[in-house]
């Protein structure tokens, strides 16, 4: 299985992920976030993965995010609104962010991770 690994090389948490997927000899593709973030039909993928749940897409404690004052805006943003705006800003989009055949996993937590990969 190739993962899609979507990932901000600055990124602490991209590279504890990178590391993981090392070390589990997990074959993936590296794409860098901000200058190709994840297309509208890879975000609504995502979502089915993360529940539905729009905010977990969102880097929520990124500069972007609030200096766009995102918090207030999802409120009353349309779905597609938000699926645009993630496509067009990469650092708004939670990393890592990984697409694989029949998974998708935001952000790097080591237990989900385990569960995924092994």
């Amino acid at each position: 299985m190739t993962v899609k690994i979507y990932e901000y090389a600055k990124c602490s948490t991209c590279r504890k992920a990178l590391k993981f997927l090392d070390d589990k000899k997990i074959a993936y593709a590296k794409v860098p976030i901000v200058d190709s973030p994840p297309t509208p039909a890879e975000l609504v993928a995502m979502l089915k993965f993360v529940g539905g749940d729009l905010k977990r897409l969102f880097n929520t404690s990124g500069e972007l995010y609030r200096e766009l004052k995102i918090s207030e805006k999802l409120k009353t943003m349309s779905l597609d609104d938000a699926l645009k705006l993630l496509a067009k800003h990469g650092k708004l989009v939670k990393r890592p962010f990984v697409l694989a055949k029949s998974t998708g996993l935001v952000g790097f937590k080591e237990d989900e991770w385990r569960k995924v990969f092994g």
